[in-house]
């Protein structure tokens, strides 16, 4: 495996911290020659919260010390707890006389090293007590909680209980507070990839390509169950079912959210996770008071995420929204404002929802040959036409990532999608040209990237601008897709034989002109082999523009996605007038 280390891999831990601690040593002081630290703006006169466990979760546990955080910290090895005599050192460098509450999760090596750590520290007198986090609820009966492991839970419990010791509060609330938040905290993580640690040529775990594993814990520890991957939404989906069951959620129940990567995971996968998962809160009423998404509690490289859930009250809420800091987390003063999920889950919609992909009842003035389009009809082509290219997206994706980043199969589905929305609803309009004019702007303002804009202006820019129409002939449909040849060619700058859109577009262009008195049909026939026909010389051209360019001559023999789409749209233009949908 590949990795970021020096070339003696026994001291990792030693050398992490140290550059920790020296970016970051206006905040934290390093305890004597130990593998640990403390706070250095600490309040006085109150409880004391030291927090530690094995190292390689980071984040977790040197992340969550700071102002209403922990106190200190003390690191173990790789996945492994830190001693006694460590742990106790710790304690006594930040102990203030009001006692020290050790927060860690509930692991045998942990429950052994910190119970005999406190045994030293009641020996000097030192009054202590801890709170073992035992989240992950899928890796063990509620019978058995005790036995449970703890993971991404540890961050809400040491946010409530720095704050309740930054508080003030005496020893014994301060446990209770803490315990409180505990027992109302559940885990479960999903696996996708193997995690890994220093000088081990073999990942932790075993997980082949095409498998993800529901509740696997942190070190490769069994979960649930192993499955074939599969969408995001079904992970949710099987995730929010699990914990909705371990935790009884009820309409009104007010939660606090932590999306978590396991050390891999993209934040743009971690926030899609998020958004699956929210509109199953939302179904069920629940109030969503806070909600964080990136990366908490991890192990090195290990791909997946997790889900945390702590359920609320008034009390919890003080101290979870009570402000904090650390390099690695923080709360302001303004946090944590309340809403119903449902308030806000149709703000806005994804760009493409691959579920989403339900064909639109065409209806079409009349049966057999059109001669002309009403704005119903222009209404009811462009909606087949969006069909259509959602249809192909899987074949334009296909052609795009041969040469291309793979990504215009799901612009233009995206696209079109966006367009058809917005078309179902103008049943009625009276100007056809309005019709293209709305579906292009759809297209250019949600697609992004290039095509967005040259697509968009496909139907936008010869649509814009004109005077109101009821019905257009070939003549207008023709003068139409000039201007909007124009428009693209004025701000793409490609001309035919660059391999783009252009060398379908130009030449269909071209013979909607030259067919425009034989009529519609006979017309868009024309305009349609003439896109064919540029469509299949890209495969002759180097590119000029976009992603292909840099491959020069290796991009000969290759289709041009863009072209495609436009013969694609020329072609459904045609079969629509034809009534050979």
């Amino acid at each position: 495996m590949k990795k970021i280390l020096n070339a003696d891999v026994s001291n990792v831990v030693e050398e992490m911290l140290a550059g920790y601690l020296s970016a970051y040593k206006k905040y934290y002081k390093k305890i004597g020659d130990y593998n640990a630290f403390k706070y250095r703006g600490s309040r006085k006169d109150k409880v004391a919260l030291v927090i530690g466990g094995g190292s390689g979760h980071e984040p977790l546990f040197s992340g969550y010390c700071g102002a209403g955080l922990a106190d200190a910290v003390a690191c173990g090895n790789i996945c492994a707890s830190p001693n006694p005599e460590l742990i106790y050192e710790t304690a006594k460098a930040v102990d203030q006389g009001k006692g020290v509450l050790f927060i860690y999760g509930c692991y045998a090596g942990d429950n052994l090293n910190f119970d005999m750590a406190e045994e030293l520290c009641q020996a000097d007198g030192i009054k202590t007590a801890h709170v073992r986090v035992w989240d992950d609820f899928a890796s063990a009966p509620k019978e058995r909680y005790y036995d449970r492991r703890g993971i991404a839970g540890d961050v809400f419990v040491i946010k409530v209980a720095g704050a309740a010791c930054d508080a003030g509060l005496p020893f014994d609330e301060v446990v209770r507070i803490a315990e409180k938040a505990r027992d109302n905290i559940n885990t479960i993580g999903l696996a996708t990839f193997p995690g890994t640690l220093p000088g081990n040529d073999k990942p932790t775990f075993e997980l082949a390509d095409d498998e993800m594993e529901f509740g696997m814990g942190l070190h490769g520890e069994p979960g649930i169950e192993r499955t074939k991957m599969m969408p995001a939404d079904d992970m949710v989906d099987r995730m929010y079912r699990e914990i909705k069951t371990e935790m009884g959620f009820k309409e009104g129940d007010k939660l606090a959210v932590l999306v978590n990567g396991l050390g891999s995971t993209p934040l743009l996968e971690l926030n899609i996770v998020y958004y699956d998962l929210h509109k199953r809160f939302a179904k069920d009423g629940l109030i969503i008071h806070d909600a964080e998404i990136k990366t908490y509690c991890t192990c090195m490289e290990m791909g997946g995420f997790s889900i945390t859930i702590l359920k609320l009250d008034d009390e919890l809420i003080e101290y979870l929204d009570a402000p904090c800091y650390s390099p690695y987390y923080a709360k302001g003063e303004l946090t944590g404002a309340a809403c119903r999920a449902e308030d806000t889950v149709e703000e806005e919609e994804p760009e493409f929802d691959e579920n989403d992909v339900e064909e639109a009842d065409i209806v079409r003035s009349k049966a057999g040959v059109l001669t002309e389009l009403s704005a119903e009809d222009a209404r009811n082509m462009l909606i087949y036409i969006a069909d259509k290219i959602i249809g192909k997206k899987p074949y334009l994706t296909e052609v795009d990532s041969v040469i291309g980043d793979g990504d215009h199969g799901i612009g233009m589905a995206g696209g079109m999608q966006k367009a058809k929305k917005k078309l179902l609803k103008m049943q009625g309009e009276a100007n056809a040209y309005k019709l293209f004019e709305t579906a292009g702007q759809a297209m250019l303002m949600s697609m992004g990237g290039a095509s967005g804009v040259i697509f968009g202006s496909l139907y936008l820019a010869g649509a814009k601008g004109m005077d109101g129409k009821e019905a257009l002939d070939a003549a207008d449909l023709a003068a139409m897709e000039r201007k909007s040849l124009a428009a693209i060619q004025e701000r793409g700058k490609a001309e035919v034989g660059d391999k783009t859109m252009v060398d379908a577009l130009a030449p269909a262009v071209d013979a909607l002109e030259a067919n425009k008195d034989k009529g519609l049909l006979e017309m868009l026939k024309a305009a349609e082999e003439a896109a064919r026909v540029g469509m299949e010389n890209t495969k002759k051209y180097v590119a000029r523009f976009g992603r292909a360019k840099s491959l020069m001559e290796r991009a000969i023999g290759h289709q041009d996605a863009g072209a495609t789409s436009v013969y694609l749209i020329i072609q459904g233009m045609r079969e629509f007038v034809e009534d050979k949908m």
